[in-house]
């Protein structure tokens, strides 16, 4: 069966495509062409976010694909510098509105700190816009809520004095920065973990050891980055705007043999997704 046709299921019920296709760093120009080609390749989980400037033709490029909305899972986030119950709530109904849709599948907290101010303390903030999404998630206007970017520390603030403990924690993982302590941490709460630049933007694919290992089983560097993390039970989020890389990256039915995985586990980051 197709990575493609594969689900994991989030503890509140809902199902989610283990493969989904990210989109940030692609323009909303270059969007549309991009996502239509996704869908009609099989993914149907789709990553955006209203900091990537690109939620309008994300969702025209659903809403053009002739699937029923209820077959293709959509994510998008509330931008990092947005906090507060009020302020939340608003930030939907735009993200809802660029989208073109009724509902949203999966609603993040971007960061727990806006972009510019990185590690400021913003915990009132973010327990007033996750009580606005816990609404909206009671409403039945989101499918599910989670964060990015978010560590330990950040998401017991959540649990601490919030109802509802976030569905995923979607955070920067690849071969060499697989972040161990967090991931645990998220599987104990039963938060599915998903992994944004699962090729490190590129920096992962001139990896030697990585390279020979793609070798063994005749795939490309971004195919075994991609099996590696899928093998570990997380959910990669690759984007490419290149027709074959995006069929590419989603014909990972092989298995890396566990003698491998020790190799690839073995790499030690020397280089940064950003």
């Amino acid at each position: 069966m197709s990575i493609l046709n594969e689900i994991y299921t989030l503890y509140n019920g809902i199902n989610i495509p283990k493969l989904g296709f990210g989109t940030w760093q692609i323009s909303n120009t270059a969007a549309y062409e991009a996502v239509s080609v996704a869908l009609k390749t099989g993914y149907r989980h789709i990553d955006t976010a209203r900091a990537y400037g690109n939620e309008e033709n994300v969702g025209r490029a659903v809403r053009d694909s002739k699937l029923k909305r209820e077959e293709v899972f959509v994510t998008s986030k509330l931008p990092a510098e947005i906090k507060g119950f009020k302020e939340a709530h608003a930030s939907f109904e735009k993200t809802i509105r660029n989208l073109g849709f009724d509902y949203l599948d999966l609603f993040l907290i971007h960061a727990p700190w806006p972009w510019n101010d990185k590690g400021r303390d913003c915990t009132e903030g973010n327990i007033a816009s996750w009580k606005a999404m816990e609404e909206l998630y009671r409403e039945g206007k989101i499918r599910a809520i989670g964060v990015s970017n978010f560590s330990i520390t950040d998401i017991n603030s959540i649990i601490e004095n919030c109802e509802i403990i976030p569905m995923v924690n979607q955070i920067a993982l690849y071969i060499g920065h697989i972040q161990n302590a967090l991931t645990d941490y998220c599987r104990r709460q039963n938060i599915l973990v998903e992994a944004y630049s699962p090729l490190a933007t590129g920096g992962a694919l001139k990896r030697e050891a990585i390279r020979e290992v793609a070798k063994k089983y005749n795939v490309s560097p971004a195919q075994v980055c991609i099996r590696y993390l899928l093998q570990k039970e997380l959910l990669p989020l690759p984007k490419s705007t290149h027709a074959n890389r995006i069929a590419e990256n989603a014909d990972v039915g092989f298995i890396i043999r566990e003698d491998d995985i020790e190799i690839l586990d073995s790499i030690r980051q020397d280089f940064r997704h950003f």
